[in-house]
C-alpha cells in the first residue's frame, strides 16, 4: 500500500479574544431577560472548560440581530482570511507553494458558500487551475478527523500527488438573540472559530508522520443527537443533552471495530487524540476508554484556549501533540452529525 505521510500541520485563529468572564457578562446581559431559565443555567459556563475563544467578529456585533445575508457575508470574508491564513502556514512549513498542490479539500459546516472557500482562494493562494476542489460540507465536529481520512485516501490514490486539508469554522455565526432553547446556552458557553490545514503527500518527504489507516461509523436513527436547523435568520443547533451517556455506551464498541479492520486494538494505540466537544465529552470518552480522569489533557488545553471551533479542533490537538513528540502510534478521532465517528491512525515518523 502507497505511505501517505503528513508534512505539515498549522492552525489560525481571528483575532478578537473573548474570555469566558466576559461571555458570562454579555450572555447574562443577552439573555437574562429573554430567557427565563437562564439563571439556571449560569453554572455551564464555568463547568465548559473553556477560559477564552476567538471570535470572527467584535462583541458588539453579535448583540443585534442579523440576517441570513449578513452572517453569509462576514463568513465569505473571515473564513476566507482563516483559510489562506492556516493554508499558507502549512505550506510554507512543507517548503511548498500553492501551485504544488494536486488537491485540496475543504471542510467547513458552519457557512454556505458557493462558489467553496477553495475556489475563492484560488488567486491568492496560486492554485493550479487543474488542482481537483473537494469541498466538505455537513460533517461538522466530525470534520477534522474525516477530512484527514479523506485527504488520506486521495493521496494515496495518485502516489506521488500532494494533497491541502483545510478545515475553517465559523461557529460565531450560529449565536442568536430569538427562539433561544438550553442548547443555544450551552453553545455559547463552549463555540469559537478557528481554522487549521494540513499538507499530505504520497510521494518521497516523510514529515512528521505517517497515515496508516482510517475509518468511520455512522449510526442509524441517530438524526436528533447533534446538527443543525437552518431557520430564517440563522442555523440553530442541535445538541442532545443525552449525547455524554451516548458517547459512554457506545464509542469503544465502535473504536474496536475500527480498529479491527486495521489488525489493531484498543492496547495497540499509544495515544487517542480527540475531538474536545466539551468537558462531558472529554470526561465521557477518557471513562469509556478507560484513559483515567485527566488523560486527555491536550484535549484540554485545547478547549480551554480556544473553546470547540468544530471540525479544525482535533488538529489543534494533533498540532500539539506532535510538537510535543508523537508516540510511536497514536488516533485521531472526533465525532459529529449523522451520528457519526471517525479514526485515523497515524505511525510517528
Amino acid at each position: 500500500m502507497t505511505a501517505v505521510h503528513l508534512l505539515s500541520l498549522a492552525t489560525a485563529n481571528p483575532p478578537n479574544i473573548l474570555t469566558q468572564d466576559e461571555v458570562v457578562e454579555a450572555a447574562t446581559e443577552i439573555f437574562s431577560a429573554r430567557f427565563p431559565a437562564f439563571s439556571r443555567m449560569t453554572p455551564v459556563f464555568a463547568h465548559a472548560g473553556v477560559r477564552r475563544r476567538q471570535l470572527a467578529q467584535p462583541t458588539d456585533w453579535y448583540l443585534q440581530p442579523k440576517t441570513w445575508p449578513e452572517r453569509s457575508a462576514v463568513y465569505d470574508e473571515v473564513a476566507l482570511d482563516l483559510f489562506c491564513q492556516a493554508a499558507e502556514a502549512a505550506l510554507a512549513e512543507a517548503g511548498l507553494s500553492g501551485d504544488e498542490i494536486d488537491t485540496i479539500v475543504t471542510v467547513s459546516t458552519t457557512g454556505i458558500s458557493t462558489p467553496s472557500l477553495e475556489a475563492r482562494a484560488m488567486t491568492r493562494m496560486g492554485f493550479r487551475s487543474d488542482a481537483a476542489r473537494v469541498p466538505l460540507f455537513g460533517l461538522g465536529c466530525a470534520g477534522g478527523a474525516t477530512g484527514l481520512g479523506l485527504a488520506s485516501r486521495l493521496a494515496r490514490a495518485q502516489p506521488g500527488s500532494t494533497v491541502l486539508l483545510v478545515c475553517v469554522e465559523l461557529c460565531s455565526m450560529a449565536f442568536r438573540l430569538d427562539n433561544l432553547a438550553p442548547a443555544d446556552i450551552i453553545s455559547t458557553a463552549i463555540f469559537g472559530d478557528g481554522a487549521a490545514a494540513c499538507v499530505l503527500s504520497s510521494g518521497p518527504s516523510e514529515g512528521f508522520a505517517t497515515v496508516t489507516g482510517a475509518a468511520e461509523h455512522t449510526w442509524p436513527d441517530t438524526l436528533d443527537i447533534m446538527g443543525w436547523r437552518v431557520e430564517p435568520n440563522s442555523l440553530g443547533v442541535i445538541l442532545a443533552r443525552a449525547l455524554p451517556p451516548f458517547i459512554v455506551k457506545e464509542i469503544r464498541p465502535a473504536v474496536e471495530r475500527m480498529l479491527a479492520g486495521q489488525a489493531l486494538a484498543l492496547d495497540d494505540v499509544d495515544r487517542f487524540l480527540c475531538h474536545p466537544g466539551g468537558m462531558k465529552v472529554i470526561e465521557a470518552i477518557e471513562g469509556a476508554f478507560g484513559l483515567g480522569q485527566g488523560a486527555l489533557d491536550l484535549e484540554r488545553e485545547v478547549l480551554a484556549d480556544h473553546g470547540n471551533m468544530s471540525s479544525p479542533t482535533v488538529l489543534f490537538v494533533l498540532d500539539r501533540a506532535r510538537r510535543r513528540g508523537l508516540p510511536r502510534r497514536s488516533v485521531v478521532t472526533a465525532m459529529g452529525p449523522g451520528f457519526t465517528a471517525s479514526t485515523v491512525t497515524l505511525a510517528a515518523a
